[in-house]
């Protein structure tokens, strides 16, 4: 059975049939919603439910507090209809023309970045070549089935290897793979381009990106399209982390703004340590963002890192400082951990 879905700021309409979930019904129709994990963990395809009725599943309590289920909303990546509904939610232009495969790739690079960042170097076959938006990502599909996100780091006008930024999560499967037996020339399966975070073309406005850890990979990619472009829209980069070693690819960022009068770059440390001979700023790095713009009503936000980070982000930027929630674009990383504890 299906049931039809309107969406109620363009009057555009597909089906979704009742064992599919939105999300997944739009995208295969080629109709651009936004969505980040796909899961139920980040908050990034919530919509307001105006007519009709949903069956809500499983999800992290994070993403959807139970004030905004008794609003009407619903994370449309793990809601089915349960009759023709009309939903209120921003669409995604541009998505839907660029082409998700599923490809094999070899490990062609290993970089210890720090600690516990490891860039990775990815080589297609010779005959492919992915085609991505700045900001988007791509999912590992592993031996057992299960997957794996990783923002791609790399901009999509450069020529050779996909580079991913991945960060070392002791225990998690995956990364104790990447840290410890991973090797050049390994073969790998991944799915993509995903996710409708990139940069939005289409406004002058002024940009805040904001990142933490290695949530700078998509922020490096979208930072690079830019310049490839010329892109002169005005451009404040924060980069968060605890120590200065977090920060594991400062000189570019601090390169970009050495060379580009309208790119700023702006480092901030929560828990510097005393070797570190830290002077720059410190504190939680959205409240950085704050202290420069209290008033962010002319600005648009990409924000990718932490879920505390985007979440705080998100709440403070538009509750109290004048950001549009529309102006708010987001990529809050999520953790097998995260996705083990729904509601």
């Amino acid at each position: 059975m299906s049931y039809t879905v309107t969406l109620k700021k363009s009057g555009r309409q597909f089906q979704a049939e009742a064992d599919e979930s939105i999300l997944a019904a739009a995208l295969r129709q080629g109709v651009g919603l936004p969505y980040g994990c796909k899961n139920g963990a980040c908050s990034s395809c919530k919509a307001e439910i105006v007519a009709g009725e949903v069956d809500q599943g499983p999800h992290a309590a994070s993403a959807l507090a139970n004030d905004e289920k008794t609003r009407g909303f619903a994370l449309l990546c793990c809601a089915n209809a349960r009759s023709d509904v009309e939903i209120d939610v921003r669409e995604v232009n541009g998505v839907g023309d660029v082409p998700v495969k599923k490809l094999p790739c070899r490990v062609s690079e290993l970089v210890r970045a720090s600690d516990d960042a490891m860039i990775v170097r990815l080589q297609l076959p010779a005959n492919e070549r992915l085609q991505f938006l700045a900001g988007q990502y791509l999912e590992f599909i592993l031996k057992d089935g299960k997957r794996r996100a990783y923002s791609i780091a790399s901009s999509p006008h450069a020529d050779g290897p996909l580079e991913l930024h991945i960060r070392h999560l002791p225990g998690g499967v995956f990364t104790d793979h990447v840290f410890g037996a991973m090797k050049p020339r390994d073969i790998l399966r991944f799915e993509g381009p995903l996710g409708t975070f990139f940069l939005r073309e289409d406004t002058d406005k002024p940009v805040v990106l904001l990142c933490s850890g290695t949530g700078f990979a998509p922020i490096k990619a979208i930072v690079e399209h830019m310049i490839f472009k010329e892109i002169r829209r005005p451009v404040t980069l924060y980069w968060g982390g605890r120590r200065k070693r977090d920060l594991y690819l400062a000189e570019a960022a601090q390169r970009w703004a050495a060379e580009h009068a309208h790119i700023r770059f702006v480092p901030v440390l929560s828990e510097p340590d005393a070797d570190d001979g830290w002077t720059g700023r410190t504190g939680f790095v959205h409240r950085a963002v704050i202290e420069d713009l209290p008033d962010l009503a002319g600005y648009e936000v990409y924000a990718c890192g932490a879920p505390v980070m985007v979440e705080s982000a998100q709440r403070d930027f538009t509750a109290h400082h004048g950001l549009p929630a529309d102006a708010f674009f987001a990529d809050a990383f999520t953790s097998a951990a995260d996705l083990a504890n729904p509601i």
